[in-house]
């Protein structure tokens, strides 16, 4: 008897919504530890960092840009190729959709199969789903390692600064006011999610953000960080998660044991310090099956399909 929902399909709480300004140009819209999206407000334009999973959950953020502006809004940007973060680009009607060469090569090569198995996973985050338009969302403009996108006089810095989350990660850098959208690379009271992940080069992507010196980040899920010392926080716990998942693994899979066998121990493990983590439960199937995958013979994530999802949540938690 399977005790488990699978994935997040129980999850039907509506979160609360909250839109923190944390400067003249930079606004962070997050819901308790569901998907965050960025707002940058420059001279002439507006860039969107981050969708929404469905246009008509867009059209929250459009109402909470037009409360401050009325400027266009000009750019999406992608901080990665997860549908959850991407179906909601077409309701902001945007001249440019920018996202790294590696995220586009991402939606090429399994954006139809993640979208599908995205949906399954999570209900709620795919609110009015029939909104979505038909086919994936792809990017105008590409670009690799660091691009800069003048609004006005503001400059936003696009850069990839390793892999982590997935292979195409790119933070968003105000660098004058030093604020940081990280995307999924950094989470804040919120289960990171793994299973598209690289477990051996994320931590050093945190000590490059870390470099950068965030006087305030936007983190994927979770509080916007709005201090140095919140900031430092955010990136300790997620660095600690992916560390200690990777350890407990490590240590299984050097002793020969099954991924059952390392799921059970791992999750026995990591439940009194990370279990009070928004969707804990969701995350660490996926995530203790693509660290045991990078530990023992896939150096890249295999793709996840609905049905694959369905067969490691039976292995797993069945």
């Amino acid at each position: 008897m399977n005790t488990k929902a699978f994935a997040s399909q129980a999850d039907l709480v509506e979160k609360q919504v909250s839109f923190t300004r944390l400067s003249e140009n930079a606004y962070a819209y997050t819901a308790e530890g569901d998907p965050n999206t960025g707002v940058i407000v420059g001279d002439d334009a507006v860039m969107v960092l981050d969708t929404q999973a469905t246009p008509v959950m867009a059209q929250d953020v459009i109402r909470r840009i037009r409360e401050v502006t009325d400027k266009p809004i000009k750019y999406v940007v992608l901080s990665h190729y997860h549908a959850v973060r991407v179906l909601g680009a077409s309701a902001y009607q945007p001249e440019h959709i920018i996202a790294s060469r590696d995220t586009h090569d991402l939606i090429v090569e399994r954006g139809e199969q993640d979208k599908a198995s995205e949906i399954g996973r999570f209900p709620r985050l795919f609110r009015n789903v029939e909104s979505v338009p038909a086919g994936l969302t792809w990017p105008t403009i590409t670009f690799t390692g660091r691009m800069s996108i003048w609004l006005g006089r503001l400059e936003v810095q696009l850069i990839q600064l390793g892999r982590g989350h997935t292979k195409g990660d790119t933070v968003a850098w105000l660098p004058e006011q030093k604020i940081l959208f990280s995307g999924d690379l950094v989470e804040f009271d919120a289960t990171p999610y793994a299973g598209d992940a690289y477990f051996q080069d994320w931590p050093k992507t945190l000590d490059n953000i870390a470099a950068l010196q965030p006087n305030a980040l936007v983190p994927g899920r979770g509080a916007a960080l709005t201090t140095p010392e919140q900031v430092q926080a955010g990136l300790q716990g997620t660095r600690d998660f992916i560390s200690d998942v990777w350890t407990n693994v490590k240590a299984g899979v050097d002793a020969g044991k099954t991924l059952n066998a390392v799921y059970k121990d791992t999750y026995a493990a990591l439940k009194p310090k990370y279990g009070h983590w928004v969707i804990f439960d969701h995350c660490m199937p996926f995530d203790v099956t693509r660290c045991y995958d990078e530990a023992t013979q896939h150096a890249d994530p295999r793709i996840w399909t609905a049905e694959r999802d369905r067969q490691m949540w039976e292995t797993l938690e069945g």
